[in-house]
């Protein structure tokens, strides 16, 4: 059985790492450089970088933050916010990212993950999926979940694993920084359809919570923020836990 991956995410707004809740009343939660250099040090087995409002302000991602985080660890790196074509995965890739995400730009071209897989291969392009739960259905949302679409999550998902996506990181938008636990039943859907891996993120807690998602819900890694960002859980404890209850961890 392949390790399970745990994953802090930096969500940044003006060069800073900013957390909320329902992505709404973000407050300030540290420097970048600072966490991704601590997380890596914590065991880590990954990291991402979410600029958050690029895509709102219609601006690249910031590649000199970037250039810097990556600098800080040893880990792999997702970085996502505000990509929409080639260059721009170029640009980043040069910056010292291992991966790339893709949102909001993949729902408006589906074809970007056809030519960004055909470009720089399947392993580095993650598609990031901002679900929401309405009107009995789970709909993809896009500009840091502030716009609604009318996909359905569990189709987008079939499509973008079709166009050659490596990974999918999928936020319940409905759990996000609750801390009541993960969408277990959702991933578990997208889980037993899909064969490319998936994150979860999006109401991580506490060490039940991550074991909840990986043996119910069938992830393949587990993204978090604020539990980390504010101390409430270490990695290393964490992994310790987990690896108690027989689920597979690089320790």
């Amino acid at each position: 059985m392949l390790t399970k991956r745990i994953i802090p995410c930096l969500d940044i707004q003006e060069g800073r790492t900013v957390k909320g809740i329902n992505f709404l009343d973000l407050r300030d939660a540290g420097d970048p450089v600072e966490l991704a250099a601590y997380y890596s040090q914590q065991g880590a087995d990954e990291l991402v970088f979410l600029d958050i409002t690029a895509t709102v302000e219609k601006r690249k991602t910031l590649v000199d933050l970037v250039t810097k985080v990556a600098r800080e660890i040893n880990i792999p790196f997702t970085v996502g916010g505000g990509i929409s074509s080639e260059e721009d995965v170029q640009a980043l890739l040069q910056a010292g990212a291992d991966k790339v995400s893709v949102n909001s730009a993949a729902v408006k071209d589906p074809e970007l993950i056809n030519r960004l897989a055909g470009r720089f291969g399947s392993q580095c392009i993650v598609v990031a999926i901002d679900s929401k739960h309405y009107e009995g259905q789970h709909k993809v949302h896009t500009h840091g979940g502030r716009k609604p679409t009318e996909l359905n999550t569990m189709e987008w998902a079939q499509e973008v694993q079709d166009r050659g996506a490596g990974e999918i990181l999928l936020t319940s938008m409905d759990h996000d920084g609750t801390k009541s636990g993960f969408a277990n039943q959702l991933t578990a859907q997208l889980a037993a359809r899909l064969t490319i891996p998936i994150i979860a993120s999006g109401g991580g807690g506490n060490a039940a919570h991550f074991k909840e998602v990986f043996t119910a819900g069938g992830a393949d890694a587990a993204l978090a923020a604020s539990i980390f960002h504010f101390k409430e859980v270490a990695i290393p404890h964490l992994k310790s836990e987990l690896q108690a209850s027989n689920i597979p961890m690089r320790i």
